[in-house]
């Protein structure tokens, strides 16, 4: 896993490499020359962000935080994986939404927040619930909760920029200037580039995150069952309600808009038909090989979270 870890390292430094450079074009074309005056405003972004995103989710998501004696099997379970991982229980939360999933943010491991949702509630059998818990949990531990947090919003920001110098930006103010159409062109591209980085990234927090449950005491079958069946419900969501939290479907245990599709993949591996994947299932896909298509590499490339054969694949490696 510390090759996964350097991938992350190094994807950090590259995006705000980035964001720096984006702003040191948009400052030279005002006019503004100074290296200092750049680097002060990237960094005040940086801490904009950091203050106002677990704001931003919260609302995106209607969050509700609850308390012991509203959900004491909930409490309990973060209790116990708060401290097999040596963190600070995180608040608990349900997000008023019906599509089954979880999600933890926040701004350290002393601010975490776990949520499950409404959708979420009642589908999973007690020992997937605690493995699902387990890979929020391990968010947390593993601090990309911050990392994605942040990074996630660096595209949105170049995205605000190309359009306002697209449409807006005016013309040079002398010769040596870029034009606005120019700036926006070159905001644009940062926008598909950091987008797809920050895809990347997301990719490989998930991978992380699958291993500290297994390291927190959870089967892999617990979590492979776990994921099958958030990928079954939201199978059976409409699309209306998917589009509604395409924005944050970073921040989720499976991404929902690619849940039909990956349906019909793992009922393939449920040989018996029994609605999870035991361990004996999982031995098999151990043994077998998956080679995805080019449409489905172009797919995983676009998304925020692994084929998800390849990543109950890995699961049956531990």
């Amino acid at each position: 896993m510390w090759t996964l870890k350097i991938r992350m390292y190094l994807l950090i430094g590259i995006l705000f490499a980035i964001i720096y450079a984006a702003v040191s074009m948009i400052s030279y074309s005002l006019g503004i020359g100074n290296f200092y005056f750049y680097l002060i405003l990237s960094f005040v972004m940086m801490v904009i962000q950091y203050m106002i995103g677990p704001k931003i989710v919260e609302w995106s998501m209607r969050v509700r935080y609850v308390n012991e004696g509203e959900y004491p099997k909930l409490h309990r379970m973060i209790q116990e994986l708060s401290v097999a991982a040596k963190i600070p229980a995180p608040k608990i939360g349900i997000a008023q939404i019906s599509i089954p999933n979880a999600f933890a943010f926040g701004r350290s491991a002393r601010d975490g927040r776990i949520c499950v949702t409404e959708g979420m509630l009642g589908l999973l059998k007690d020992e997937e619930l605690r493995a699902v818990l387990g890979h929020e949990m391990s968010h947390i531990k593993n601090r990309d909760v911050l990392t994605i947090t942040i990074l996630s919003v660096i595209p949105m920001i170049l995205y605000r920029i190309a359009w306002h110098f697209l449409f807006f930006g005016g013309g040079r103010r002398d010769r040596n200037q870029p034009s606005g159409a120019m700036v926006g062109l070159i905001a644009l591209l940062f926008y598909f580039l950091t987008n797809l980085l920050v895809l990347y990234a997301s990719r490989i927090r998930e991978y992380f995150a699958d291993k500290g449950s297994v390291e927190l005491g959870n089967p892999p079958s617990n979590l492979a069952s776990a994921l099958y069946k958030l990928v079954y419900g939201s199978a059976r969501m409409p699309k209306s309600e998917l589009k509604d939290v395409e924005g944050m479907k970073a921040f989720f245990a499976n991404d929902p808009s690619r849940a039909l599709a990956e349906f019909k993949d793992l009922r393939e591996l449920d040989l018996d038909r029994s609605g999870t994947l035991s361990g004996q299932e999982l031995a098999a896909l151990r043994s077998s090989e998956i080679r995805l298509g080019f449409g489905d590499r172009i797919l995983e490339l676009m998304s925020t979270h692994p084929n998800m054969l390849k990543r109950i694949k890995r699961l049956s490696a531990w």
